[in-house]
């Protein structure tokens, strides 16, 4: 009783976070840009519109979506079971399973209406299919699929934050053990075994980054891992993340110190911390992403630090850890509730470096927070 009551929890839960009408939105929006079709291979937008997370193979499998006829999936007939088990299998579209010596991209072709001019396709499609794609259809243009997805993705569904909420909460109590792995003498590769088997011991199905840069590494922001030895006195930047098993991701970053701090790491973090809490404030409907950035880059630029803060101050999250929407200047759309997004502004000078990162959506109201980990800075003194 108790194992199918678990099962019909987690069955509605994957019903509510890919839900079998957001394919018609699909075929809508694919009308409204013009296209015949999108079509869509193994990959976040795949997963995003069926719920399948397809295994990226040499093998053809690809949705197509017609502006105005019936979808249909064609798939290699090895994963026919696998595709029909995942939620995709609750669809209302036509499977189209090929054989070993078939070739698959005329199935593809055959069932589009004739004289179809532009089609979408995934924006992560390798391009070895993209290209047979095109030989098939050479009549017809192809242009990046995310161009009609990306309305959709950007705006999260309650269901959507609601995992984005899990995975900042196991993130989370991932850097809540942080403090307890960092100590003289360990590497930062020692460091990040330790971090990544904690991502997975808390509930992610895959760890897909685990940055953990010392003393002057954590001046470079995707430096990674190495096999330097941490000392006494060294910040040290940590940025983690993973997937978890419904599809979305975390993204977190803290920065600790082992020993006692450089007089002018303080100085510097101080400033930090403060246009961080002043991005996330400036979050709210009808913001726009480039004043979102400059409240955090104004402050750090005041404090004489501009020349040290080198990259934008955010990314949007859901199925990949980056997406839209950017917070960078230049981006003058505005903030809509569901939006999803990282806050993470970064000072490096060189000697040493930190940044400070929450992924946050935006609200009716302002913004919540998926990351609730202290901002403070943690001085470690083992």
């Amino acid at each position: 009783m108790g194992g199918n009551g678990a099962n019909q929890v987690n069955a509605d839960a994957t019903a509510e976070l890919y839900p079998t009408e957001r394919l018609a939105r699909v075929q809508e929006a694919t009308a409204r840009a013009g296209l015949g079709a999108v079509m869509l291979t193994p990959g976040p937008d795949l997963r995003y519109v069926t719920g399948y997370d397809a295994i990226q193979l040499e093998r053809l499998t690809c949705l197509v979506v017609p502006a105005a006829d019936a979808p249909f999936l064609v798939v290699p007939r090895l994963e026919l079971p696998a595709a029909q088990a995942s939620p995709a299998g609750a669809l209302d579209i036509e499977w189209v399973a090929w054989h070993e010596t078939d070739d698959p991209l005329p199935l593809v072709a055959g069932r589009l209406p004739r004289g179809v001019a532009r089609v979408g396709v995934a924006d992560r499609m390798w391009a070895v299919m993209a290209l047979r794609l095109r030989d098939a259809m050479p009549g017809a243009e192809q242009v990046p699929a995310g161009r009609v997805l990306r309305e959709l993705r950007m705006r999260k569904s309650a269901a959507e934050v609601d995992a984005l909420r899990e995975a900042g909460g196991a993130i989370d109590r991932v850097h809540q053990i942080v403090p307890k792995l960092l100590r003289p003498g360990r590497t930062e590769r020692e460091v990040a075994k330790d971090i990544a088997e904690a991502i997975m011991a808390e509930g992610h199905s895959t760890v897909d980054f685990v940055i953990v840069g010392s003393g002057p590494n954590g001046a470079s922001p995707h430096h990674e891992v190495s096999d330097r030895v941490i000392e006494s006195g060294d910040p040290v930047v940590v940025d983690i993340g993973g997937a978890m098993p419904s599809g979305y991701c975390s993204d977190e970053t803290r920065t600790y110190v082992v020993g006692r701090p450089p007089a002018d790491f303080l100085a510097y973090y101080e400033v930090l911390h403060e246009a961080q809490l002043a991005a996330c404030e400036a979050v709210r409907p009808g913001v726009t992403p480039e004043a979102v950035d400059a409240a955090a880059r104004d402050i750090i630029a005041a404090a004489g630090y501009g020349e040290f803060f080198v990259h934008r101050t955010g990314h949007g999250i859901g199925l990949e850890t980056h997406e839209e929407p950017y917070i960078v200047a230049g981006n003058t759309e505005p903030l809509e509730a569901g939006m999803a997004f990282s806050i993470e502004p970064g000072i490096y000078p060189g000697a040493h470096g930190a940044r400070i990162e929450d992924i946050v959506v935006c609200t009716e109201a302002g913004h919540e927070r998926m990351n609730l980990v202290d901002r403070g800075l943690v001085v470690i003194d083992h």
